[in-house]
Protein backbone atom coordinates (compact mmCIF):
# COMPACT_ATOMS: atom_id res chain seq x y z
CA UNK A 1 0.00 0.00 0.00
CA UNK A 2 2.61 2.45 -1.22
CA UNK A 3 0.71 5.60 -2.06
CA UNK A 4 2.78 8.64 -1.17
CA UNK A 5 5.26 9.07 -4.02
CA UNK A 6 4.92 12.34 -5.98
CA UNK A 7 3.98 10.44 -9.15
CA UNK A 8 1.40 8.36 -7.24
CA UNK A 9 -1.21 10.74 -5.74
CA UNK A 10 -2.46 9.75 -2.30
CA UNK A 11 -6.21 9.17 -1.98
CA UNK A 12 -7.54 11.61 0.60
CA UNK A 13 -10.76 12.48 2.37
CA UNK A 14 -13.17 14.67 0.42
CA UNK A 15 -12.93 18.32 1.40
CA UNK A 16 -16.08 19.62 3.15
CA UNK A 17 -15.66 22.93 1.34
CA UNK A 18 -16.67 23.91 -2.21
CA UNK A 19 -13.69 24.71 -4.41
CA UNK A 20 -13.79 26.90 -7.57
CA UNK A 21 -12.21 25.80 -10.83
CA UNK A 22 -8.43 25.88 -11.07
CA UNK A 23 -8.46 28.89 -13.40
CA UNK A 24 -10.47 30.94 -10.89
CA UNK A 25 -8.78 29.80 -7.70
CA UNK A 26 -6.78 32.04 -5.43
CA UNK A 27 -4.43 30.89 -2.70
CA UNK A 28 -6.48 29.73 0.27
CA UNK A 29 -5.64 30.60 3.88
CA UNK A 30 -3.01 28.69 5.81
CA UNK A 31 -3.56 27.97 9.46
CA UNK A 32 -2.00 26.11 12.39
CA UNK A 33 -4.07 24.67 15.24
CA UNK A 34 -2.60 23.33 18.46
CA UNK A 35 -4.57 20.15 19.15
CA UNK A 36 -2.67 19.36 22.38
CA UNK A 37 -5.07 19.06 25.29
CA UNK A 38 -2.72 20.53 27.91
CA UNK A 39 -0.07 23.28 27.92
CA UNK A 40 2.91 21.10 28.94
CA UNK A 41 4.69 18.13 27.33
CA UNK A 42 2.23 15.49 26.17
CA UNK A 43 -0.63 14.82 23.72
CA UNK A 44 1.51 16.43 21.01
CA UNK A 45 -0.58 16.88 17.87
CA UNK A 46 -0.91 19.78 15.45
CA UNK A 47 -3.20 20.56 12.51
CA UNK A 48 -1.92 22.35 9.42
CA UNK A 49 -4.53 23.66 7.01
CA UNK A 50 -2.65 24.43 3.81
CA UNK A 51 -5.25 25.58 1.34
CA UNK A 52 -7.57 22.62 0.93
CA UNK A 53 -5.05 20.10 2.27
CA UNK A 54 -5.23 19.24 5.97
CA UNK A 55 -2.31 17.54 7.69
CA UNK A 56 -1.82 16.33 11.26
CA UNK A 57 1.70 16.33 12.72
CA UNK A 58 2.04 13.62 15.42
CA UNK A 59 -0.71 12.06 17.52
CA UNK A 60 0.39 11.64 21.13
CA UNK A 61 -1.16 10.87 24.49
CA UNK A 62 -0.44 12.72 27.74
CA UNK A 63 1.39 10.69 30.41
CA UNK A 64 -0.09 12.62 33.35
CA UNK A 65 -3.73 12.15 32.42
CA UNK A 66 -6.08 9.25 31.78
CA UNK A 67 -9.10 8.37 29.70
CA UNK A 68 -10.36 10.94 27.22
CA UNK A 69 -8.24 13.59 28.95
CA UNK A 70 -5.04 11.94 27.72
CA UNK A 71 -6.00 12.52 24.07
CA UNK A 72 -5.51 15.58 21.87
CA UNK A 73 -8.52 17.73 21.00
CA UNK A 74 -9.69 15.62 18.09
CA UNK A 75 -13.26 16.78 18.64
CA UNK A 76 -12.12 19.92 16.78
CA UNK A 77 -11.73 17.86 13.58
CA UNK A 78 -14.73 17.00 11.38
CA UNK A 79 -14.83 13.24 10.78
CA UNK A 80 -12.88 12.03 7.74
CA UNK A 81 -11.59 15.53 6.94
CA UNK A 82 -7.82 14.97 7.15
CA UNK A 83 -5.62 14.22 4.13
CA UNK A 84 -2.44 13.10 5.83
CA UNK A 85 -0.90 12.23 9.21
CA UNK A 86 2.88 12.61 9.58
CA UNK A 87 4.73 10.95 12.48
CA UNK A 88 8.06 12.28 13.75
CA UNK A 89 8.91 9.31 16.04
CA UNK A 90 7.18 6.63 18.13
CA UNK A 91 7.36 7.81 21.75
CA UNK A 92 3.82 7.68 23.14
CA UNK A 93 3.56 11.44 23.62
CA UNK A 94 3.79 11.57 19.80
CA UNK A 95 2.13 8.33 18.64
CA UNK A 96 -0.05 7.04 21.50
CA UNK A 97 -3.30 8.52 20.12
CA UNK A 98 -2.69 7.45 16.51
CA UNK A 99 -5.21 4.54 16.48
CA UNK A 100 -7.92 6.89 17.80
CA UNK A 101 -7.09 9.52 15.19
CA UNK A 102 -7.02 6.95 12.36
CA UNK A 103 -10.39 5.60 13.47
CA UNK A 104 -11.87 9.09 13.17
CA UNK A 105 -9.94 9.96 9.97
CA UNK A 106 -10.11 6.78 7.86
CA UNK A 107 -9.21 8.56 4.60
CA UNK A 108 -5.91 9.98 5.83
CA UNK A 109 -2.59 8.72 4.52
CA UNK A 110 -0.23 7.93 7.44
CA UNK A 111 3.51 8.33 6.79
CA UNK A 112 6.60 7.68 8.93
CA UNK A 113 10.05 6.09 8.69
CA UNK A 114 10.48 2.31 8.75
CA UNK A 115 12.14 2.38 12.18
CA UNK A 116 9.24 4.43 13.57
CA UNK A 117 6.82 1.95 12.00
CA UNK A 118 8.47 -1.09 13.61
CA UNK A 119 9.08 0.46 17.03
CA UNK A 120 5.64 2.11 17.03
CA UNK A 121 3.94 -1.21 16.34
CA UNK A 122 5.43 -2.72 19.52
CA UNK A 123 4.85 0.39 21.64
CA UNK A 124 1.16 0.67 20.74
CA UNK A 125 0.49 -3.00 21.50
CA UNK A 126 2.16 -2.48 24.87
CA UNK A 127 0.00 0.60 25.40
CA UNK A 128 -3.11 -1.58 25.00
CA UNK A 129 -1.82 -3.89 27.74
CA UNK A 130 -1.08 -0.95 30.04
CA UNK A 131 -4.52 0.55 29.50
CA UNK A 132 -6.18 -2.80 30.24
CA UNK A 133 -4.37 -2.91 33.58
CA UNK A 134 -5.20 0.75 34.31
CA UNK A 135 -8.89 0.13 33.65
CA UNK A 136 -8.98 -1.67 37.01
CA UNK A 137 -6.17 0.14 38.82
CA UNK A 138 -7.46 3.62 38.01
CA UNK A 139 -11.15 2.76 37.62
CA UNK A 140 -11.03 4.18 34.08
CA UNK A 141 -14.00 2.70 32.16
CA UNK A 142 -12.90 4.16 28.79
CA UNK A 143 -9.73 2.09 28.78
CA UNK A 144 -8.41 0.63 26.60
CA UNK A 145 -8.93 3.42 24.05
CA UNK A 146 -8.16 0.91 21.29
CA UNK A 147 -7.61 -2.83 20.95
CA UNK A 148 -4.79 -5.05 19.70
CA UNK A 149 -6.85 -5.74 16.60
CA UNK A 150 -7.25 -2.03 15.91
CA UNK A 151 -3.50 -1.50 16.28
CA UNK A 152 -2.86 -4.29 13.76
CA UNK A 153 -5.29 -2.71 11.30
CA UNK A 154 -3.56 0.65 11.72
CA UNK A 155 -0.08 -0.75 11.12
CA UNK A 156 -1.20 -2.21 7.77
CA UNK A 157 -2.08 1.33 6.64
CA UNK A 158 1.20 2.95 7.68
CA UNK A 159 3.38 4.04 4.77
CA UNK A 160 7.15 4.34 4.96
CA UNK A 161 9.34 7.18 3.69
CA UNK A 162 12.96 7.82 4.61
CA UNK A 163 14.97 11.05 4.79
CA UNK A 164 15.74 12.22 1.25
CA UNK A 165 12.58 10.66 -0.25
CA UNK A 166 10.36 13.65 -1.01
CA UNK A 167 6.65 12.92 -1.40
CA UNK A 168 3.41 14.86 -1.72
CA UNK A 169 -0.04 14.78 -0.16
CA UNK A 170 -3.44 16.24 -1.02
CA UNK A 171 -5.63 16.26 -4.12
CA UNK A 172 -6.27 19.91 -5.02
CA UNK A 173 -3.59 21.80 -3.09
CA UNK A 174 -0.57 19.51 -3.37
CA UNK A 175 1.73 19.71 -0.37
CA UNK A 176 5.33 18.49 -0.65
CA UNK A 177 7.00 16.82 2.35
CA UNK A 178 10.54 15.73 3.06
CA UNK A 179 11.90 14.04 6.20
CA UNK A 180 15.27 14.85 7.80
CA UNK A 181 17.11 12.84 10.45
CA UNK A 182 16.36 14.34 13.89
CA UNK A 183 18.90 12.50 16.09
CA UNK A 184 16.47 12.08 19.01
CA UNK A 185 16.02 8.31 18.67
CA UNK A 186 16.64 5.95 15.77
CA UNK A 187 14.24 6.76 12.93
CA UNK A 188 13.12 10.11 14.36
CA UNK A 189 12.68 12.91 11.83
CA UNK A 190 11.98 16.56 11.44
CA UNK A 191 10.00 17.51 8.37
CA UNK A 192 9.94 20.21 5.72
CA UNK A 193 6.47 20.95 4.38
CA UNK A 194 5.85 23.27 1.41
CA UNK A 195 2.57 24.54 0.00
CA UNK A 196 1.68 27.57 -2.15
CA UNK A 197 5.24 28.86 -1.80
CA UNK A 198 5.04 28.74 2.01
CA UNK A 199 7.78 26.69 3.68
CA UNK A 200 7.24 25.12 7.12
CA UNK A 201 9.73 23.14 9.17
CA UNK A 202 8.71 20.98 12.13
CA UNK A 203 11.60 19.82 14.30
CA UNK A 204 9.77 17.13 16.27
CA UNK A 205 12.10 16.09 19.09
CA UNK A 206 15.67 16.82 18.03
CA UNK A 207 19.26 16.34 19.16
CA UNK A 208 22.09 17.77 17.07
CA UNK A 209 24.93 15.81 18.69
CA UNK A 210 25.84 12.15 18.22
CA UNK A 211 24.72 9.89 21.07
CA UNK A 212 26.06 6.39 21.71
CA UNK A 213 23.92 4.65 19.10
CA UNK A 214 22.07 7.48 17.32
CA UNK A 215 23.68 9.93 14.92
CA UNK A 216 22.90 13.60 15.47
CA UNK A 217 20.34 15.55 13.46
CA UNK A 218 20.90 16.46 9.84
CA UNK A 219 18.54 19.41 9.45
CA UNK A 220 18.49 21.95 6.62
CA UNK A 221 19.23 25.58 7.45
CA UNK A 222 17.30 27.10 4.54
CA UNK A 223 15.08 30.06 5.30
CA UNK A 224 11.55 29.09 6.31
CA UNK A 225 8.31 30.97 6.68
CA UNK A 226 7.11 29.03 9.75
CA UNK A 227 9.25 27.11 12.25
CA UNK A 228 7.50 24.72 14.63
CA UNK A 229 10.15 23.95 17.26
CA UNK A 230 10.41 21.86 20.43
CA UNK A 231 11.46 23.61 23.67
CA UNK A 232 11.93 20.72 26.12
CA UNK A 233 15.16 21.92 27.73
CA UNK A 234 14.40 25.62 27.71
CA UNK A 235 14.08 25.88 31.49
CA UNK A 236 17.81 25.47 32.19
CA UNK A 237 21.19 26.24 30.68
CA UNK A 238 23.62 23.46 30.00
CA UNK A 239 27.01 23.91 31.69
CA UNK A 240 29.17 25.79 29.14
CA UNK A 241 32.02 23.38 29.94
CA UNK A 242 29.90 20.30 29.25
CA UNK A 243 31.27 17.53 27.08
CA UNK A 244 29.65 14.15 26.54
CA UNK A 245 32.98 12.44 27.18
CA UNK A 246 33.39 14.12 30.58
CA UNK A 247 29.84 13.10 31.51
CA UNK A 248 30.60 9.57 30.35
CA UNK A 249 33.68 9.42 32.59
CA UNK A 250 31.69 10.76 35.55
CA UNK A 251 29.10 8.02 35.05
CA UNK A 252 31.87 5.41 34.94
CA UNK A 253 33.50 6.71 38.12
CA UNK A 254 30.25 6.64 40.12
CA UNK A 255 29.29 3.20 38.84
CA UNK A 256 32.71 1.83 39.80
CA UNK A 257 32.53 3.35 43.29
CA UNK A 258 29.07 1.93 44.01
CA UNK A 259 29.80 -1.52 42.60
CA UNK A 260 33.15 -1.88 44.38
CA UNK A 261 31.47 -0.69 47.58
CA UNK A 262 29.01 -3.58 47.41
CA UNK A 263 26.04 -1.48 46.34
CA UNK A 264 23.46 -1.91 43.60
CA UNK A 265 22.56 0.63 40.93
CA UNK A 266 19.12 1.46 39.55
CA UNK A 267 19.09 3.40 36.29
CA UNK A 268 15.49 4.23 35.31
CA UNK A 269 15.22 4.31 31.51
CA UNK A 270 12.59 4.61 28.83
CA UNK A 271 12.11 1.29 27.05
CA UNK A 272 12.76 2.74 23.60
CA UNK A 273 15.74 4.92 22.87
CA UNK A 274 17.28 5.49 26.26
CA UNK A 275 17.57 1.77 27.09
CA UNK A 276 19.50 0.99 23.92
CA UNK A 277 21.72 4.07 24.30
CA UNK A 278 22.53 3.12 27.91
CA UNK A 279 23.27 -0.54 27.19
CA UNK A 280 25.82 0.29 24.50
CA UNK A 281 27.35 2.93 26.77
CA UNK A 282 27.72 0.39 29.60
CA UNK A 283 29.19 -2.12 27.14
CA UNK A 284 31.77 0.48 26.08
CA UNK A 285 32.70 1.31 29.68
CA UNK A 286 33.16 -2.36 30.56
CA UNK A 287 35.27 -3.08 27.50
CA UNK A 288 37.48 -0.09 28.34
CA UNK A 289 37.88 -1.27 31.93
CA UNK A 290 36.29 1.91 33.26
CA UNK A 291 33.75 -0.16 35.25
CA UNK A 292 33.77 -3.80 36.38
CA UNK A 293 32.06 -6.33 34.14
CA UNK A 294 28.91 -7.03 36.16
CA UNK A 295 25.39 -8.20 35.26
CA UNK A 296 23.09 -5.58 33.74
CA UNK A 297 19.37 -6.41 34.04
CA UNK A 298 16.64 -5.36 31.61
CA UNK A 299 13.21 -6.79 30.93
CA UNK A 300 9.72 -6.52 29.54
CA UNK A 301 9.15 -3.87 26.90
CA UNK A 302 12.82 -2.85 26.94
CA UNK A 303 13.76 -6.29 25.65
CA UNK A 304 11.21 -6.12 22.82
CA UNK A 305 12.39 -2.67 21.76
CA UNK A 306 16.02 -3.81 21.83
CA UNK A 307 15.10 -6.75 19.58
CA UNK A 308 13.70 -4.30 17.00
CA UNK A 309 16.80 -2.11 17.25
CA UNK A 310 19.04 -5.15 16.79
CA UNK A 311 17.20 -6.11 13.59
CA UNK A 312 18.37 -2.80 12.13
CA UNK A 313 21.97 -2.95 13.35
CA UNK A 314 23.25 -1.76 9.94
CA UNK A 315 20.88 1.20 9.61
CA UNK A 316 22.68 4.32 8.29
CA UNK A 317 21.43 6.42 11.25
CA UNK A 318 23.30 4.13 13.66
CA UNK A 319 26.66 4.28 15.33
CA UNK A 320 28.17 0.93 16.42
CA UNK A 321 26.90 -0.48 13.15
CA UNK A 322 26.70 -4.25 13.09
CA UNK A 323 26.50 -4.58 16.88
CA UNK A 324 23.46 -6.47 18.16
CA UNK A 325 22.98 -5.62 21.82
CA UNK A 326 21.18 -8.78 22.92
CA UNK A 327 23.73 -10.97 21.13
CA UNK A 328 26.97 -9.07 21.74
CA UNK A 329 26.63 -7.66 25.29
CA UNK A 330 27.71 -10.70 27.32
CA UNK A 331 26.84 -9.15 30.72
CA UNK A 332 23.23 -8.49 29.77
CA UNK A 333 20.56 -10.36 31.75
CA UNK A 334 16.96 -10.45 30.49
CA UNK A 335 14.34 -10.71 33.23
CA UNK A 336 11.72 -13.43 33.24
CA UNK A 337 8.49 -11.97 31.88
CA UNK A 338 6.14 -10.73 34.62
CA UNK A 339 8.75 -11.07 37.37
CA UNK A 340 10.60 -8.23 39.07
CA UNK A 341 14.35 -8.76 39.58
CA UNK A 342 15.97 -9.84 42.82
CA UNK A 343 18.24 -7.23 44.39
CA UNK A 344 21.85 -8.38 44.28
CA UNK A 345 24.88 -6.34 45.40
CA UNK A 346 27.28 -5.14 42.75
CA UNK A 347 24.81 -5.31 39.86
CA UNK A 348 23.12 -2.78 37.56
CA UNK A 349 19.36 -2.58 36.91
CA UNK A 350 18.33 -0.64 33.80
CA UNK A 351 14.56 -0.70 34.33
CA UNK A 352 11.63 1.17 32.84
CA UNK A 353 9.98 3.54 33.16
CA UNK A 354 12.46 6.39 32.88
CA UNK A 355 10.40 8.64 35.15
CA UNK A 356 9.69 5.79 37.58
CA UNK A 357 5.97 6.17 36.97
CA UNK A 358 3.70 4.24 39.31
CA UNK A 359 2.96 0.59 38.51
CA UNK A 360 6.24 0.18 36.56
CA UNK A 361 9.22 -2.07 37.32
CA UNK A 362 11.58 0.80 38.18
CA UNK A 363 8.97 2.26 40.55
CA UNK A 364 8.44 -1.03 42.41
CA UNK A 365 12.17 -1.71 42.56
CA UNK A 366 12.99 1.76 43.92
CA UNK A 367 11.95 1.05 47.52
CA UNK A 368 14.68 -1.58 47.87
CA UNK A 369 17.33 0.68 46.34
CA UNK A 370 16.36 3.68 48.49
CA UNK A 371 16.88 1.75 51.71
CA UNK A 372 20.70 1.55 51.68
CA UNK A 373 23.42 4.18 51.52
CA UNK A 374 25.52 1.71 49.51
CA UNK A 375 23.11 1.90 46.57
CA UNK A 376 22.54 4.55 43.93
CA UNK A 377 19.80 5.76 41.60
CA UNK A 378 21.23 7.34 38.47
CA UNK A 379 19.02 9.36 36.11
CA UNK A 380 20.21 9.59 32.51
CA UNK A 381 17.14 11.13 30.87
CA UNK A 382 14.09 13.33 31.35
CA UNK A 383 12.07 13.05 34.56
CA UNK A 384 9.00 15.24 35.01
CA UNK A 385 9.05 17.13 38.32
CA UNK A 386 5.70 15.64 39.34
CA UNK A 387 6.68 12.02 38.57
CA UNK A 388 8.24 9.81 41.28
CA UNK A 389 11.62 10.11 39.57
CA UNK A 390 11.38 13.90 39.56
CA UNK A 391 10.44 13.92 43.25
CA UNK A 392 13.44 11.72 44.12
CA UNK A 393 15.74 14.05 42.20
CA UNK A 394 14.32 17.10 43.98
CA UNK A 395 14.64 15.56 47.47
CA UNK A 396 18.08 13.99 46.98
CA UNK A 397 20.02 11.77 49.35
CA UNK A 398 18.90 12.28 52.94
CA UNK A 399 15.50 13.58 51.88
CA UNK A 400 12.12 11.90 51.99
CA UNK A 401 9.80 11.11 49.11
CA UNK A 402 6.23 9.88 48.64
CA UNK A 403 6.47 7.25 45.93
CA UNK A 404 2.72 6.78 45.66
CA UNK A 405 0.20 9.47 44.74
CA UNK A 406 -2.47 7.67 46.76
CA UNK A 407 -0.52 7.22 50.00
CA UNK A 408 0.94 9.87 52.33
CA UNK A 409 3.75 7.51 53.40
CA UNK A 410 7.22 8.88 52.68
CA UNK A 411 10.35 6.81 52.20
CA UNK A 412 13.75 8.01 53.33
CA UNK A 413 16.28 8.34 50.53
CA UNK A 414 19.39 6.73 51.95
CA UNK A 415 21.00 5.89 48.61
CA UNK A 416 22.95 8.38 46.53
CA UNK A 417 21.07 10.14 43.74
CA UNK A 418 22.80 11.50 40.64
CA UNK A 419 21.67 13.04 37.38
CA UNK A 420 23.56 12.85 34.09
CA UNK A 421 23.10 14.77 30.87
CA UNK A 422 22.63 12.10 28.22
CA UNK A 423 19.43 13.71 26.99
CA UNK A 424 18.04 12.95 23.55
CA UNK A 425 16.88 16.58 23.32
CA UNK A 426 19.09 19.45 22.16
CA UNK A 427 20.10 22.04 24.77
CA UNK A 428 18.27 25.32 24.49
CA UNK A 429 21.24 27.27 23.16
CA UNK A 430 21.60 24.96 20.14
CA UNK A 431 17.87 25.10 19.42
CA UNK A 432 17.90 28.89 19.58
CA UNK A 433 20.88 29.00 17.22
CA UNK A 434 19.05 26.74 14.79
CA UNK A 435 15.94 28.91 14.92
CA UNK A 436 17.98 32.01 14.13
CA UNK A 437 19.74 30.23 11.24
CA UNK A 438 16.35 29.43 9.66
CA UNK A 439 15.38 33.13 9.55
CA UNK A 440 11.68 32.33 10.13
CA UNK A 441 8.88 34.83 9.79
CA UNK A 442 6.89 32.95 12.46
CA UNK A 443 8.12 30.68 15.25
CA UNK A 444 5.68 28.43 17.11
CA UNK A 445 7.04 27.17 20.45
CA UNK A 446 5.78 23.69 21.37
CA UNK A 447 6.71 20.61 23.46
CA UNK A 448 7.87 22.33 26.61
CA UNK A 449 6.77 23.41 30.06
CA UNK A 450 5.80 27.03 30.64
CA UNK A 451 9.24 28.10 31.90
CA UNK A 452 10.93 26.45 28.92
CA UNK A 453 8.73 28.17 26.37
CA UNK A 454 9.03 31.51 28.13
CA UNK A 455 12.82 31.40 27.85
CA UNK A 456 12.55 30.80 24.10
CA UNK A 457 9.95 33.56 23.77
CA UNK A 458 12.35 36.07 25.32
CA UNK A 459 15.53 34.76 23.69
CA UNK A 460 14.15 34.52 20.17
CA UNK A 461 12.25 37.76 20.59
CA UNK A 462 15.63 39.42 21.18
CA UNK A 463 17.52 37.58 18.43
CA UNK A 464 14.75 37.61 15.80
CA UNK A 465 13.24 41.07 16.22
CA UNK A 466 11.40 40.93 12.89
CA UNK A 467 9.71 37.59 13.55
CA UNK A 468 6.48 36.57 15.27
CA UNK A 469 7.36 34.37 18.26
CA UNK A 470 4.26 32.64 19.60
CA UNK A 471 3.33 30.12 22.30
CA UNK A 472 0.23 28.33 20.98
CA UNK A 473 -2.17 27.51 23.81
CA UNK A 474 -4.27 24.31 23.61
CA UNK A 475 -6.95 24.67 20.95
CA UNK A 476 -5.54 27.92 19.55
CA UNK A 477 -5.73 28.59 15.81
CA UNK A 478 -3.02 30.76 14.24
CA UNK A 479 -2.99 32.13 10.69
CA UNK A 480 0.35 31.56 8.98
Amino acid sequence: MDRAWPEDPVPTAHSPFHSPSLSARRPLPMRFTNLASHPDIGSNSYLLELGETRLILDAGTHPKHTGRDTLPRYEMLPPDSVDGILLSHPHLDHIGALPVLMREQPGAAVVMTRLTREHGDVLLHNSVNVMKAQREELNEPLYPLYSHGQVESCVHRWMVREPGQAFSLGERDRVSVEFFRAGHVLGAVGMKIEAQGHRIFYTGDVHFEDQTITRGADFPSDAVDTLLIETTRGDHQRDPGYTREAERKRLGAILRAVIEGGGSVLIPVFAFGKTQELLLLLKELMEEGAIPSVPVHIGGLSTKMTEVTDRHCDHPDRLHRGVQILRDFSELRVLVRGRDPDLRPGEIYALSSGMMSEHTVSHRFARRILASEKNAILFVGYADADAPGGRILAAGQGGRVALSSTSPHESEIRCSVERFDFSGHAPREQLADYAVACRPKTVLLVHGDEAARRWFLEELGRRLPGSRILIPVPGQMIDL
